[in-house]
């Protein structure tokens, strides 16, 4: 069975988009493309077993097994060497997207305290939208009492707009809510 939000997608917001944004061919509608979810793991320079930690939250938040990044390089300066794991990261594409999206949208950020919307400033120029978050445990499937140290993780909505303008368009449909400039 097809996420709710990507049935919504094709069925209203679409068309929606091409009467708005005045395009033709069906094709150059602003869509989603991928979203990625990193996790920076700093501390694994001194203990080797956040990694796995930090693998499992991942795993149960996107609901895949993500891939550990090795550094490409050694950095003496920081105790670097090549080959240490320092990152987790993991792609989501189609169903699992639309179904993490739908999540992170109507349960994750409503949570954080204080929250007004995302800054209209998160765009990166290219119709790509990154999002920080600073806290594991917004997440339903996160236990508070299993985990070690609260985390953050930096999410990336990968988008085929054009510009941040259609981008922020088609976000704004699918139920993100943003800043409005003053």
């Amino acid at each position: 069975m097809a996420a709710p939000l990507k049935t919504h997608y094709k069925e209203k917001i679409a068309p929606e988009l091409q009467k708005e944004l005045g395009i033709a061919n069906v094709h150059q509608i602003p869509a989603l493309s991928k979203v990625v979810i990193n996790v920076g793991v700093g501390e694994a320079t001194s203990n080797k077993g956040v990694v796995d930690k930090v693998v499992s939250d991942i795993t149960l938040i996107a609901g895949q097994k993500p891939v550990v990044a090795l550094a490409r390089k050694s950095v003496s300066a920081f105790k670097l060497r090549k080959g240490l794991a320092i990152g987790v990261k993991v792609t989501l594409r189609g169903d699992a997207m639309y179904y993490f999206l739908e999540k992170l949208f109507k349960v994750v950020l409503p949570r954080i305290r204080d929250f007004r919307g995302i800054p209209e400033t998160s765009f990166d120029g290219r119709g790509n939208l990154n999002i920080g978050i600073t806290d594991q445990t917004l997440f339903p499937e996160i236990d508070y009492d299993k985990i070690d140290k609260i985390r953050g993780l930096d999410i990336t909505i990968v988008t085929t707009a054009q510009n941040d303008q259609a981008a922020q368009s088609l976000c704004e449909k699918l139920g993100l809510v943003f800043i409005k400039k003053a």
